[in-house]
Formats: structure tokens, sequence, C-alpha cells
């Protein structure tokens, strides 16, 4: 059989299931219902400056603590800064840092699993020895030694959850290996003379990243709840930048006048977890082999 015949007979055994997929998506209840709050959710950070003429860390201490109003719907904080700006901006860096801090640990991660569950031999040992180690450690608890370590900001964020998550990628990819390199079509391409490289990333690759896909929604909702952690701990972003781990921990001293400066930043972190657990979830049932059949 040759190369060509191989590549095309296994994209043939894959377009159906595929098509069916992609079709069928809008169906999923709990996709679309986690697509539509994360969406949201995005435009607001995005559009931020234009939903509000307030500047996030402008303060106004003439103002402070005032009570929802026309003028502020949230009301205002200790120096005067409207609570609904702060939270719009505190999207912005939550989202960005929870969604850009997958990416590192989903590449590496993906890579090295993928590698030692085709490969196996002393390179499979060594990673998942490694991985074991990071596993024995509850996620938040090496984050936030390595944050106090390298110092608060946002690189070290993006440090200490690389450091950290990539053993989760490199477990599951480790795991669809094991069981993809055993199945026809990667013989077929083995017998057809299809190299390594070849075999792993055009035809293993697109079958079982999306398990690793599905894991990184949960994973982001880990992250933005580490970022707030850290924020609340003073760990995080450095102030005045509008932030909801910081913005509950300033409105934490006035939670019984002014409860809505710690439960609004709070709910939007249950709100942002929800929505990203709900498309986690609609992307396992839409991806799932049994809908695909």
């Amino acid at each position: 059989m040759t190369t060509v015949a191989v590549a095309t007979a296994t994209r043939a055994m894959r377009r159906p299931a595929r098509s069916r997929s992609l079709r069928a998506w809008y169906r999923n209840g709990t996709l679309v219902t986690g697509l539509v709050i994360v969406g949201l959710l995005v435009l607001a950070a995005v559009f931020a400056p234009l939903l509000t003429p307030y500047d996030p860390i402008q303060q106004d201490l003439q103002n402070a603590l005032q009570s929802p109003s026309s003028a502020h719907w949230l009301g205002t904080d200790k120096y005067g800064r409207d609570v609904l700006t702060r939270l719009l901006y505190g999207a912005r860096v939550d989202l960005r840092i929870g969604f850009l801090a997958v990416l590192i640990p989903f590449v590496v991660g993906s890579v090295l699993g993928a590698l030692a569950g085709y490969f196996g031999g002393w390179f499979d040992t060594l990673v998942m020895r490694v991985v074991d180690v990071f596993f024995a450690f509850p996620f938040y608890v090496p984050v936030i030694a390595l944050v106090f370590i390298l110092g608060a900001g946002e690189s070290s964020i993006y440090l200490a959850i690389a450091a950290v998550s990539w053993v989760s990628y490199a477990k599951i990819m480790r795991g669809e290996l094991l069981v993809a390199k055993k199945q026809d079509y990667v013989v077929a391409a083995r017998l057809g003379g299809m190299s390594h490289t070849r075999i792993l990333v055009r035809h293993i690759g697109p079958n079982v990243l999306s398990q690793a896909l599905i894991y990184a929604m949960s994973d982001i909702v880990m992250d933005i709840m580490a970022i707030v952690t850290l924020g609340y701990l003073g760990l995080g972003i450095a102030p005045p930048t509008a932030e909801w781990g910081s913005m509950i921990l300033d409105g934490q001293e006035f939670i019984t006048t002014q409860w809505l400066q710690a439960t609004i930043p709070g709910l939007a972190v249950v709100v942002t977890s929800l929505g990203l657990s709900l498309l986690g979830d609609g992307l396992s049932d839409q991806l799932s082999p049994e809908r695909r059949k």
C-alpha cells in the first residue's frame, strides 16, 4: 500500500464522523449555553472602554463608598472608583491570563505526553516519574509557592502555572497515544512507510487532541481561580490594576455595609467558571466516540 493510498484511506475514515459532529453542534444545549456565557464575558471584557465612561484606576475620594445609583450602577469602592468599571476591566485581566496561561502547558504537556506514549522506553519512564512528582501536590500549593518565590506579577503567574499544569496534559496525551498507536489506521500508515513525525502530526494528533482540548476548559477555570486566589492573598496583579481577587479583598472589610463590592466579583468568578465548565462538558459530549458513530 502506497503512502498516498494510506493517507487517502485515513482521511476517508475520519471525514464522515467529523462532518456529522460539526453539523450537530448547535443541537448541544450544554455547549451552546457555555459558548453564550463565555462569549458574552469575552465581549464585555474586550469592549469594556465602550461600556463604561470611567477610568478603572482613577480615584475620586469625594465619592467613595457610594451606593448603587444611575451614575454608578454597582456603587463605588473605598477610593471612589466605579465598581462596574473595575469589574469589566478585571475580566480583561483574569480572562486574558486564564486563557494565555493554558497555551504553554497545553503545548509542552501534549508534545511530551504524545512522545512518551508513542515511543515508550526510557523517555516514557522519565516523563511519567516527573508527572508523578507533580501530582503528589495539590495544584494551588506549588503555584502559590512559585509565585511567592518569583514575586508578584503577571509574568510570575504565567511561569508558575506553566511549571505545574503541563503534567495533566502529558498524562492525558500519553494515555490517548497508548490506545491510538494500536489502531488500524496507524498500523497501515507505518506499513506504508510514513515517518513517525508524519504519523504523529497528520494522523494521530487530530484524533487524540480532543481530550486535551476538553481538559483545557476546566484548566482555564483552575487558572482563573488561582489568579483570583493570588490576588486575594496579595500575590497577584499589583494594584491599582483592576482584578477580581483584589476586588474581593478590598471589598471584604465593607461586607456588612457595601456587600456588593465583594459579592459581585465573586459572582463573576462563579459565572465564568460555570460558562467554561458547560463549554467543557458540551465539547466532551460533542467529541465523544458515541456521538461520532
